[in-house]
């Protein structure tokens, strides 16, 4: 039952983001799509409260209860920047909105660490929860899956910051861009007369 409500979790913020965002560019009422949109964080709520329960029930912790945590988790991390994010991309795509702004070099690698801390985040608020939730079932309780995922969240941290590492050893130059070097090293341009 976790793991339904999981993708049900999933799919209902995709749903209830589409319906904010269409409500508040297409049908022009931003207000409502506003409140469609706030109605985001009830979900991960229920998915907390349901996990609660079953383990109140006497489920023994496993895998569901640890992936359980990390999505409340990265929904808390990534939830706010992903709506921004897509919001951004909608209101430039049907609302005549800016382009959104492609990052290039240190302003690439500087955006790819501030993902990393909100992957940091991530892992606390998971590690918080599995933590929780290994004091709920007790000592009368197998904890060892939560107590796994736990350190599959450090991993996770480690795999990203090594990826975020990488925009700051290897830039990335902006293609829309030359530099003096790049100018003098061109050949000169035939001009018909």
């Amino acid at each position: 039952m976790i793991v339904v409500l999981i993708v049900a979790c999933e799919v209902g913020f995709w749903v209830l983001l589409a319906l904010g965002l269409a409500l508040r560019y297409l049908a022009r009422m931003p207000r409502t799509g506003a409140v469609v949109l706030l109605m985001e964080p009830l979900l991960e709520l229920v998915l907390l409260i349901v996990t609660a329960v079953d383990l109140k029930n006497g489920a023994p912790a496993d895998w569901k209860h640890g992936l359980a945590a990390v999505y409340i988790g990265f929904t808390v991390a990534y939830g706010h920047y992903t709506i921004k994010w897509v919001d951004g991309h909608f209101a430039h795509r049907f609302a005549g909105g800016p382009r959104p702004v492609k990052r290039y070099g240190l302003a690439r690698a500087k955006h790819e660490g501030k993902l990393w801390a909100r992957t940091v985040v991530m892992a606390a608020v998971a590690a918080a929860l599995l933590q929780l939730a290994t004091w709920y079932v007790g000592d009368g309780g197998d904890t060892r899956s939560l107590h796994e995922w736990q350190l599959t969240t450090l991993r996770i941290v480690a795999v990203h910051g090594v990826i975020a590492l990488t925009y700051l050893i290897w830039q990335k130059k902006d293609p829309g861009r030359t530099t003096a070097g790049e100018e003098a090293a061109r050949p000169p341009q035939k001009t018909l007369r």
